[in-house]
């Protein structure tokens, strides 16, 4: 029998500290959400700023049909007991959400919704937050496009979690068809690169030092034009998240592989989970 300090120790000695965290491209309400991966991370980690960068939950999906889980209706509850227990939450509007931006700005339960925002680093410099779908020109100019677009996306995400059933069955690990394709196909490729540029043209006339953004499900950090570029991708595909050391450093966080090192010296027991979950409330 394991005793309850035992316990304690192992939460404790699990959890990533982050000075502020960039996520984005949840897209709740659609069965390509990865909600379980997202409860996970939230679950280890703690920050003292959250930043929800736009598509949390897909609007265009729900207005089409009702996909609503019990899961995703945790990963609100769990963002918002974040928010109630002191970590600043700040919600960057993005094009399939965008019917919050009919309400910007709004404070919903210590939640602050914007268009965007300047985040301030540790290292002294400004980084623009913004989703990034005003640099998609389909979405500019041909909004019914988009959304056959993410029709089309929808239905490729769903053979491909039909496809990883069957590579779990084999014991391989998880891998995105649609990832794949994008660095395959060269109008995909041309099209994430046009995309960097327009933003990172734009955060210079905004006067930052870099931008986080995302949008189009590419994480990515790299240094263009003398302005830092950081995407920090999604969770249908990738599950990443940008993080903020407390050193100043930034980290793209690849939820897939930092799992495996959390998880895999586990010795706590599913019958300790109450106790596990109280430690967690009193930390959050």
């Amino acid at each position: 029998m394991i005793d309850k300090k035992t316990i304690l120790k192992a939460v404790d000695g699990k959890l990533l500290q982050y000075k502020s965290i960039w996520i984005s491209d949840i897209h709740l309400g659609t069965r390509g959400c990865q909600a379980d991966m997202v409860l996970e991370f939230i679950k280890y980690t703690r920050s003292e700023n959250l930043y929800l960068v736009g598509d949390i939950v897909d609007g265009w999906a729900l207005k089409n049909k009702w996909y609503w889980p019990q899961q995703h209706n945790d990963v609100v509850q769990k963002i918002l007991r974040k928010a109630r227990h002191g970590t600043r939450v700040f919600y960057v509007a993005g094009n399939h959400d965008e019917i919050l931006r009919k309400f910007i700005p709004i404070n919903l339960g210590n939640v602050e919704i914007l268009n965007q925002l300047i985040h301030e680093g540790i290292n002294g410099k400004k980084y623009w937050v913004v989703h990034g779908d005003q640099f998609d020109g389909i979405i500019r100019y041909a909004k019914w496009l988009s959304r056959l677009g993410s029709i089309a996306y929808e239905g490729l995400i769903a053979f491909n979690r039909y496809l990883n059933y069957f590579r779990r069955r084999l014991g391989k690990e998880y891998w995105s068809l649609s990832k794949y394709l994008k660095f395959k196909v060269k109008n995909a490729v041309k099209f994430i690169s046009e995309f960097e540029e327009l933003v990172v043209d734009s955060a210079k006339k905004q006067k930052a030092n870099g931008v986080i953004c995302g949008h189009i499900h590419h994480p990515a950090m790299e240094n263009m034009k003398d302005v830092e570029y950081k995407n920090c991708g999604d969770w249908v595909e990738s599950c990443t998240a940008l993080v903020e050391h407390f050193n100043g450093e930034f980290e793209l966080i690849y939820w897939l592989d930092k799992r495996k090192e959390i998880l895999a010296d586990t010795y706590v027991e599913e019958e300790f989970e109450e106790i596990r979950q109280d430690k967690i409330r009193i930390v959050s």
